[in-house]
């Protein structure tokens, strides 16, 4: 097997083997455009480096083979004291990192060869500046000398010499530079820069190897999900110079702009330069457009070659090109990197063009992408600097003063905008999460009640930003050494996870109707659909307009919390007997009819399921904590009021509904037997909604789901009760009322038992909240805060599973789940629900498994709907193939 592959060997899909520097540079060199030529080094050869700490055995005599080829091409050789062929030595992986490891550029000269290139090409200030570069690039990368020490002594060159830029100092001044980096590069490691261009090469191949384990490299891997098992090509192409005076020059630019995604040319470039001047800020460069004027012969060129390669390669371009002598070179071209509205808008207008099809159109932008076009975004350039991080849980930007709890966030923010910043949420807190314009949270995870709140509501959140100490006594709370006061303005940045003392401008990024053609394409290319988690008329309008085609999760919990109804709630909970049960009871009802009306109504002629009630009861409840201290306070102050009574009553009902691990107690399909009048309270308001819907014309379409099941005889029992409360209304409206009942699979036996269970439903919707927690004994809340990092980082996880579904363990439960119900029940519709339909790798995985949808939160309907579509493209692409 080779593990050295000339330009003109090597093939433009050999991506996983040359790297896309190096597929690409084979596929320009194939069509003839003017690339230096060159050969690279494999992923194989890197692989194997950092598997055995060696390279393979073969691997210097193909080098050394191809350097030889190289040398006859170019008629010169590597360190000739006459005229050297100097060379690059360049990273290239599968996918761009671009930054994120090293390069080497002028490989090859050395005292001897230095005044060969200064006579060859006679202007000795390029030669010594080249070989500056050289002693300062390779000291950095291969044997780190620290790259300031470079620095300093040229700057303190240029301040000896009065001058400001590098172009400024004269040849002399470059062979003064030269000694003074010898002497730095001895000093740092030893011994003496090599004079042997060949002991050059070789130590330049294995740096650039070495960098694909640099710390910047795996973070890089890591925030982009790229695996770290690739490895890094390597390129080794003759060098040709920028900085051969003024009709010379370098730059980057993009076929396209990468920030709009306008159809123009789009870069920089510096005369008399080479290319890391361009990216280092040293000087500042022209725009690309000016290279017209300068140099106009190598413009005509570069825009001809480029355009040409945009509609070859079919996407937009991100290339680097070199001018030497007027003569144009192109050095590398890839498919470049844009902003989530540059990419919906070059996707849409190369589809338009008839250069891709609207099917590739939609798999040429990153789901996740879409999170920057939904929500407000902090101005570009503030300047300011975070207090600390949290986790980014809610993308978007918010401003408002500091409150600390809900009441104060409901109260105050009917007439200004308020930021609360609490330890962590609860469902009792809804109405203060409602009132926010942004959420901060010292607890939690991606996953908390705060974070999945926020992300449905489509508000800002930071969660987990465990460096806030909170005294809701004091109204303070500290950063280290800063105090945030209640009143005081604070901003989060949802999408990075930071918060700022004071306001930060915000600006809503401007959405254009390409977003709504792509998501279009969308609809017409996935399978499977994608339905909301909504809980409220405002919340199903806002996913229908987000293209939502159903409500996959009503939870019916969040409608208690309301002041008018958590009183009736407590009374239901606490009645001493049926008469006040049957009291509140009676309140619920109506409200909850109303509730189920105004959402069946929003969603006309489209799904919605509908949870029965879940959490355990004693969530409704005041705080136990809270309670028992005003008990024990009153007790010693000797109180005997009627409130003190009360409060002593109300205790010691409260303990006796206390449960040790509630998330296992007494809730979900728990609650429904054994507290059976919630069950009927609840089926009999949607029922009576749907038939009052139906008699003024309107098609609602609810859809009963039971939650966490874990035997089939209790869902068979909990059918019965929903049965008889449907067949009463339809026999009391004269309704037809046909409401599937269904359940969700949430509880590991469940997915084992599936086939059972299927018996007595419609449909399953996955709840993989629950399952994930129940699977792995993960508390979400703690596991985020406390260990998941940790576990991230030592790669015992290699991804959060409350983020991303966990496919060999959770995910083997759910496909078994799924042959086992439709074995029993060939029409069982199957969905999820879970935070994971919002995941667009999650999403893949429950396409491959046959889920009829997916839901997720309103603003995650957009990525949901662009992520489905792939997966099916990806499938039928993988059937065809």
């Amino acid at each position: 097997m080779n593990h050295v592959y000339f330009f003109d060997e090597g093939q433009a899909d050999w991506k996983d083997l040359l790297g896309g520097k190096g597929a690409n540079l084979c596929e320009m060199t194939r069509l003839g455009l003017p690339v230096p030529p060159g050969f690279t080094i494999t992923t194989d050869a890197c692989r194997a480096y950092h598997t055995n700490n060696t390279v393979p055995d073969t691997l210097w005599d193909e080098v050394r083979t191809q350097l030889q080829r190289l040398e006859r091409e170019t008629a010169k050789r590597l360190g000739d004291a006459h005229d050297p062929l100097l060379v690059s030595v360049r990273s290239g992986a599968k996918f761009s990192m671009p930054g994120m490891m090293d390069t080497i550029l002028n490989l090859g000269l050395n005292d001897h060869a230095v005044e060969g290139l200064a006579q060859q090409s006679g202007n000795p200030r390029f030669a010594y500046d080249a070989y500056r570069r050289l002693i300062q690039m390779y000291g950095d990368v291969v044997q780190n000398v620290p790259k300031h020490e470079f620095e300093e002594a040229l700057d303190d060159l240029k301040d000896a010499r009065g001058v400001q830029n590098d172009v400024d100092l004269t040849a002399a001044d470059l062979r003064e530079l030269v000694d003074t980096f010898k002497g730095l590069y001895r000093d740092g490691t030893g011994h003496d820069f090599p004079q042997d261009p060949w002991a050059q090469l070789q130590g330049a191949v294995l740096a650039v190897f070495q960098s694909w384990g640099n710390r910047r490299a795996v973070t890089y891997r890591r925030l982009n999900n790229i695996p770290d098992s690739l490895g890094t090509a390597v390129n080794v192409q003759a060098m040709v110079f920028g900085n051969l005076g003024d009709d010379s020059g370098t730059g980057v630019g993009f076929t396209r702009n990468p920030s709009t995604g306008d159809k123009e040319p789009f870069g920089e470039f510096l005369i008399n330069a080479q290319g890391e001047d361009v990216v280092a800020g040293i000087r500042t460069p022209q725009p690309l457009s000016a290279l017209e004027r300068l140099l106009p012969e190598a413009h005509r060129q570069l825009i001809d070659t480029t355009q040409g390669l945009e509609r070859h390669l079919r996407d937009l371009q991100d290339f680097e090109f070199t001018v030497e002598r007027g003569k144009l070179y192109m050095l590398q071209t890839r498919n470049g990197k844009r902003t989530a509205q540059a990419a919906v808008k070059v996707a849409v207008d190369l589809a338009n063009e008839g250069l891709i099809t609207r099917q590739e159109a939609v798999t040429r932008v990153d789901p996740e992408a879409l999170n920057q076009l939904l929500h407000p975004r902090l101005k570009p350039g503030h300047g300011t600097a975070p207090l600390t991080k949290g986790l980014p849980a809610s993308p978007g930007a918010a401003t408002g003063i500091v409150v600390f709890t809900a009441d104060e966030a409901a109260e105050l923010g009917e007439t200004q905008d308020v930021i609360l910043v609490t330890p962590e949420t609860s469902p009792e807190d809804i109405h203060g999460l409602a009132a926010a314009r942004g959420i901060l949270t010292a607890r939690g995870g991606m996953t908390s009640h705060a974070a999945v709140v926020a992300r449905g509501m489509g508000k800002p959140a930071v969660v987990g930003a465990e460096a806030l100490r909170i005294d809701r006594k004091a109204g303070t709370m500290a950063i280290g050494d800063t105090i945030v006061r209640r009143g005081d303005t604070l901003t989060l940045d949802g999408a990075l996870g930071e918060i700022y003392a004071g306001a930060i401008p915000t600006e809503q990024p401007e959405v254009s109707g390409q977003l709504e053609d792509l998501l279009a394409w969308a609809a017409e290319t996935a399978r499977a659909g994608v339905r909301a988690n909504a809980d409220t008329p405002e919340d199903a309008r806002r996913a229908r307009e987000f293209g939502a085609v159903g409500i996959g999760l009503c939870r019916t919990e969040h409608m208690f919390f309301g002041e008018d109804r958590i009183r009736w709630v407590r009374q239901m909970i606490l009645a001493h007997d049926e008469h006040e049960e049957q009291e509140a009871l009676t309140h619920l009802l109506h409200a909850q009819r109303e509730d189920f009306r105004g959402i069946l109504d929003a969603m006309d002629g489209l799904p919605v399921t509908i949870r029965l009630l879940d959490p355990p009861l004693h969530e409704f409840l005041p705080s136990l904590e809270e309670l028992a201290v005003r008990v024990a306070v009153a007790e010693a102050r000797g109180e005997h009021t009627d409130a003190a009574h009360a409060d002593r009553a109300l205790l010691s009902r409260v303990r006796a509904m206390h449960e040790t691990n509630p998330m296992m107690g007494l809730r979900g399909i728990r609650l429904g037997l054994t507290r059976p009048a919630i069950t009927r309270m609840q089926v009999r308001a949607i029922a009576e909604a749907t038939a009052t819907l139906e008699r003024e014309g309107r098609a609602p379409k609810p859809e009963i789901m039971i939650p966490l099941v874990g035997t089939a005889d209790e869902l068979a029992q909990a059918r019965a009760q929903v049965e008889v409360v449907l067949e009463e209304v339809r026999a009391e409206q004269h309704a037809t009322l046909d409401i599937p009942i269904g359940t969700m699979i949430e509880i590991p036996r469940a997915c084992v038992t599936a086939g059972e269970i299927a018996q007595y439903a419609d449909f399953f919707s996955f709840g993989t909240n629950d399952l994930t927690q129940l699977t792995f004994g993960y508390s979400r809340d703690d596991a985020q805060g406390k260990f998941i990092p940790q576990y991230l980082q030592a790669g015992i996880l290699k991804h959060d599973p409350f983020a991303t579904l966990d496919t060999e363990g959770v995910g083997a439960l759910v496909r078994m789940a799924v042959q086992a119900g439709r074995r029993t029940n060939p029409n069982l519709k199957l969905g999820i629900c879970g935070e994971h339909g919002g995941d667009p790798a999650s999403v893949r995985f429950f396409h491959d498994v046959g889920l009829d949808y997916v839901s997720c939160s309103p603003f995650r309907v957009p990525i949901a709907r662009l992520a489905a579509a792939q997966a099916n493209v990806d499938a039928v692409q993988h059937t065809t193939r």
